[in-house]
């Protein structure tokens, strides 16, 4: 990188954190409620960063649009909200990686559209609540991503420029919201991502197939 890294800003699901088993959990329980089969992992990750919209298309075939949406998407966050933290650990090697900014003193944090109320047990039941240097979840702000201002916000909190950030996601709302802040992105290629996605397309400064491989952009 041409210019210092002074802090690292993380999306959460499918990123830092592997929340998809946890998320498909509470889809296939609304479905086996209901006498149906079992989505498997191969079909609810990709739909994991699309959170509950995605995850209830492939589920049951309903949109915002439908009459139904609204009632089974309240049914999903109740089952979810009850079981996030079940199976929902640190992706490999990434344990490792936040302890590296650390010793580095390379301030870093979740940038999230994942409501409050779900980011910050999940993250206390990590550890990580107190050694984030800013937290800034999809309801923090009024517009979330691709909106530039939840990045914003995490550059003051960490006292921290923009341009001196770099942001990891794995959706393109991600790199959108990177660069709309002035901000290089880097595209987490082992998270969510599904066969329709282009993420070579969405403007991103580089790609990444493991967490470790951050630390070269540092």
């Amino acid at each position: 990188m041409q210019n210092r890294i002074n802090a690292v800003l993380f999306d959460l699901d499918g990123t830092l954190v592997d929340t998809a088993p946890d998320l498909g959990a509470a889809l296939n329980a609304m479905r086996e409620k209901r006498g149906l089969g079992v989505i498997s992992a191969l079909e609810y990750r990709p739909q994991s960063s699309h959170g509950v919209q995605g995850l209830l298309r492939i589920g049951f075939d309903v949109d915002r649009e439908h009459a139904d949406f609204a009632g089974l998407r309240e049914e999903f966050l109740a089952h979810y909200a009850a079981n996030l933290t079940r199976n929902s650990p640190l992706f490999p090697g990434m344990a490792d990686v936040l302890d590296d900014l650390d010793a580095r003193a390379i301030k870093w944090g979740i940038v999230t559209n994942k409501p409050t109320r779900y980011t910050d047990p999940l993250l206390a039941h990590l550890g990580l609540s107190e050694r984030a240097a800013f937290v800034v979840s999809g309801d923090t702000c009024p517009h979330p991503k691709p909106h530039p201002e939840p990045l914003f916000l995490a550059c003051k909190i960490a006292a921290v420029e923009a341009q001196h950030c770099l942001y990891v996601g794995d959706a393109e709302r991600d790199v959108q919201a990177a660069n709309a802040a002035g901000m290089p992105a880097l595209v987490a290629l082992y998270g969510y991502l599904g066969e329709a996605d282009r993420p070579q397309e969405w403007g991103a400064r580089g790609f990444i197939d493991t967490p470790a491989e951050l630390l070269d952009w540092v």
